[in-house]
């Protein structure tokens, strides 16, 4: 392994300055979301289902996997529950024979239109300090 240069105090600020933002809106997610009753995870899967590849409000189990990074069983666990709570439905997909399509029901919008919408500033702030760190 070849030695690199070891990093400036200014590149420990950028890397402390990108932790802080993240975690800060991080914790700002995880505390909305539980005021709606919802797991930062739950949150995450309506937010994917929301913006599915397949179309808006929908997606696969496969492309949940994908995009949240879990495993089939997690994934699968994770949709029964949110189903179990009303806030998604599973539809065969028309497209794919014997695959399976998430969808967002109208009490799981108005869940994530609501988390979302108050985590705008929190986000805005976020992307600033990105866009700043370049």
């Amino acid at each position: 392994m070849a030695v690199s240069k070891p990093p400036t105090i200014e590149e420990f600020a950028r890397a402390a300055e990108l932790r802080e933002a993240l975690r800060r809106f991080q914790r700002t997610s995880d505390d909305l979301s539980a005021a709606e009753g919802l797991t930062t995870r739950t949150y995450q899967l309506l937010l994917m289902i929301k913006t599915g590849r397949a179309g808006p409000g929908q997606a696969s189990l496969r492309e949940l996997e994908e995009r949240l990074q879990l495993g089939k069983s997690t994934i699968t666990e994770l949709v029964l529950r949110t189903e179990g709570r009303g806030l998604v439905r599973r539809d065969l997909d028309r497209d794919r024979p014997g695959a399976i399509s998430v969808r967002l029901t109208p009490a799981g919008e108005r869940k994530l239109s609501r988390v979302t919408a108050e985590l705008g500033d929190e986000r805005r702030r976020l992307i600033d300090i990105l866009s700043k760190l370049r």
